[in-house]
Parts: C-alpha cells; sequence; structure tokens
C-alpha cells in the first residue's frame, strides 16, 4: 500500500506507531527512510525526535503534549521540518520554532475521537490567519473536502483513513493530489 501511494504521489509519508519500542521504530524508519528517498518522498516521524535524529529524517511532528519544538530544533539542527499539532490559535505561541502546524481534528473521525471533538473549518481559519506558518489540516479530510479546507487557509492535508480504507489506495491519493493542485 506504501508503494501504491508513493507511486500516486503522496508528498510525504509519516511514521506513527506509537506501540514500538525505539530499536523496532528506529528499524522501521531506516526501512522507509530508503524507500521514500528513491522516491523524493519525506520521510517525517512523529513524535520520536531521537528516531528523527538517529535515521536522518525529514521532519518530525511533535504533538501537542511533546517535546517544546525550540528543543528539538536543538536537537536536530537546521535542516529537518518541525510540525507541532494545535487545536486553537491561542497554542500557537508554544509552537515557537515549528516550520509547519498540523490542526485538527476538523471533521469527525474514528482515529482522532480520543482527542475530542472536530475542531471545524472555522476554527481551522482562526488558526491559519493566527500564524504566518503553513498549516496543515487533518482529520476526516477527503478530496472532496481539499478545497474548503484550502479556503479557510489550510496549506495542505495529512490523511489516514481515506487512504488506508480505500479499496484503491493509489487512486484515492490521486484524487488528493489533483484536489490540491486544482487549488493551488
Amino acid at each position: 500500500m506504501l508503494d501504491a501511494a508513493i507511486a500516486a504521489g503522496v508528498g510525504a509519508v509519516q511514521l506513527r506507531d506509537k506501540d514500538l519500542d525505539g530499536r523496532a521504530l528506529c528499524a522501521r524508519a531506516e526501512r522507509l527512510l530508503g524507500r521514500c528517498r528513491r522516491s523524493r518522498v519525506k520521510l517525517i516521524i512523529n513524535d520520536r525526535v531521537d528516531v528523527a535524529l538517529a535515521v536522518g529524517a525529514d521532519g518530525v511532528q511533535l504533538p501537542g503534549d511533546g517535546l517544546p519544538a525550540e528543543a528539538a530544533r536543538r536537537l536536530l539542527g537546521a535542516e529537518p521540518a518541525i510540525g507541532c499539532s494545535v487545536h486553537a490559535a491561542a497554542e500557537i505561541a508554544r509552537a515557537s520554532g515549528a516550520d509547519f502546524l498540523v490542526f485538527g481534528p476538523v471533521y469527525d473521525t474514528p482515529s482522532k475521537r480520543a482527542y475530542g471533538p472536530p475542531q471545524g473549518v472555522a476554527r481551522l481559519a482562526e488558526v491559519a490567519r493566527a500564524t504566518p506558518l503553513p498549516v496543515v489540516a487533518v482529520g476526516g479530510v477527503t478530496p472532496a473536502r481539499v478545497a474548503e479546507l484550502r479556503r479557510a487557509g489550510a496549506a495542505g492535508v495529512a490523511v489516514m483513513g481515506a487512504i488506508l480504507d480505500a479499496d484503491d489506495p493509489a487512486r484515492v491519493v490521486r484524487q488528493f493530489c489533483d484536489a490540491l493542485r486544482a487549488q493551488t
């Protein structure tokens, strides 16, 4: 599935596996990095700055309660991208030092229900207006919703369920890519 998504045009892959220990996560990251580099796709590691640093990943995505972006920058240096999750404009200040923000969940989605109710497009727009950083929308995102998210200020989208649950993941990735290109 990953190779099909990469071949279809996905721009980045995030490794997010909270159940793996550091050694296993690092081994998986090294395998993924090779596949991503061959296709010029960025590899982002969720939360684990140590793993991102160890494998030379393209970036790290920090959760709201994770390591501060400024501390991650001191560890990673200037090159790897740092993203921070936010759920409201009031949380932007704590993302100081980040290169981009991930906002959500915008819509209802099973994978984000534990993190609270959907924030909605209006809150996305509020966050996007409050920062010069690119804001990536996450949570319940579909190709049909991309135009609405871009109008609200999202620079891009992060997707899990729409691709993983698809009968034809490559087709869905192409639909996302087409929808994003149509909005630029």
